[in-house]
């Protein structure tokens, strides 16, 4: 594959040819397809975190450079579009991106590769796209072709973000070829040697140690489950090799929760090493005002007395739950995130009704950033308690809802 600083912006097949319309392919160098990962020795814990920009993934679920994060779901509850933001939202960041794209229809390649070039995301992003109509073998070696453009910059000491979009279309690719060579088919009529095929590929991505650089890919495979079963034979495959998953529920985008994120059924293996003290506790705030929501939310619907408890726990997690919800083309700063959460599962928020919390969320950012205030986003960094924020919390939103005429405490005329 041709890789480089020259291929960044380009729209490539897995041979390498440009198919962008925009002439040849110019390259630093070539680097092989098929590379054996690197071994125990050479890799280093993962410690930095990647920022998403994208609240309930760096808050619930952290992902760290180096690592590999699988991100699973029905079609069509928006794997792609959460994976385009999170390229997106590294605009500034000093991370280089690849997008694999197998088996993609040409039409949905095309709108993808706009959106990116929209956000100015292109700059530092190379697409690697095998389509749909191209032949399996074609696209059962895209996913290799893009993490050699990738090791490229992992091997200059720099870090990188692969998206495998997806591999459950690869696996299918490589079962017609394997069954066009007349191997044996097993488990699912998926070749015996599946399992390798993919661990093979996601243990490239790593974080190197000093001696080769200090560099990092940080692999974001993607892959389609069938009606929520997570037990299938590909998705357990993967689970296996990777350091968690993220689940996007069909349920939650039918309510307009998006991304659609289910934080409870995700996990994150590296979790907490990757983030700053605030952000693990509103994190941890976050995910236990949602468990219990999930414990009570049956409540709703029976007509049974409920305790005034119980009550305001559904309330809390109905809130929270509309305040992960965000907008594709937003890209939070951790300050920030840590403000949302911090006000949205406090007891600050208790008295306001959902269609107010939804004024709160989509009005608080701007106000915020008006303020900017260099004491918050410095404590909220380096503090090792959420008592140390109080003040300034309470401070700015005392002085948001009395500029968005909310009402600031319980039973208060706006």
């Amino acid at each position: 594959m041709p890789v480089g600083e020259e291929v960044l912006g380009r729209v490539v097949n897995p041979l390498g040819e440009p198919i962008d319309g925009r002439g040849p392919v110019k390259n630093s160098g070539f680097r092989n397809v098929e590379f054996a990962a690197p071994g125990v020795l050479d890799r280093t814990p993962i410690s930095q975190p990647l920022h998403t920009g994208v609240m309930v993934i760096d808050t619930t679920i952290p992902i760290g450079r180096g690592q590999r994060e699988l991100i699973i779901g029905d079609r069509k509850t928006g794997k792609t579009r959460t994976m385009l933001d999170i390229i997106c939202n590294q605009k500034g960041m000093g991370v280089y991106c690849v997008y694999v794209g197998v088996g993609v229809q040409a039409a949905k390649a095309k709108s993808s590769i706009k959106m990116l070039a929209d956000r100015g995301a292109m700059d530092y992003t190379t697409a690697v796209i095998a389509l749909a109509n191209e032949p399996p073998s074609l696209q059962y070696i895209a996913p290799y072709a893009g993490t050699a453009i990738a090791e490229y910059f992992m091997y200059q000491g720099k870090n990188c973000l692969i998206v495998y979009d997806d591999l459950s279309k690869q696996a299918k690719a490589y079962r017609q070829v394997s069954l066009l060579l007349k191997r044996s088919p097993g488990r699912d009529a998926y070749p015996g040697d599946i399992f390798f095929l993919h661990s093979r590929l996601l243990e490239r991505a790593c974080r190197t140690s000093e001696d080769l650089g200090d560099g990092s890919i940080t692999a974001l495979p993607v892959a389609e489950t069938q009606a929520g079963d997570v037990s299938d034979y590909i998705i357990t495959n993967l689970m296996s090799i990777t350091d968690g998953h993220i689940y996007l529920d069909a349920n939650l985008m039918h309510e307009g929760i998006l991304p659609a994120v289910d934080s409870g059924t995700s996990v994150s293996r590296i979790g907490g090493k990757v983030q700053t003290p605030m952000l693990r506790k509103v994190g941890e705030l976050a995910g236990r005002v949602l468990a219990r929501y999930n414990e009570v939310k049956s409540f709703e619907t029976i007509n049974t007395e409920v305790s005034d408890e119980t009550l305001r726990d559904i309330k809390r997690g109905k809130r929270v739950r509309e305040l992960l919800a965000q907008d594709s083309a937003l890209t939070l700063s951790s300050d920030e995130e840590v403000l949302i959460l911090a006000i949205g599962t406090s007891s600050r928020m208790d008295h306001l009704e959902l269609p107010q919390a939804v004024t709160f969320k989509e009005n608080i950012i701007p106000y915020y950033r008006q303020l900017n205030l260099s004491e918050f986003k410095k404590l909220a960094d380096t503090a090792k308690d959420i008592k140390e924020l109080d003040k300034l919390i309470d401070q700015i939103f005392i002085g948001f809802c009395k500029k968005a005429g909310l009402p600031i405490m319980a039973g208060e005329t706006k």
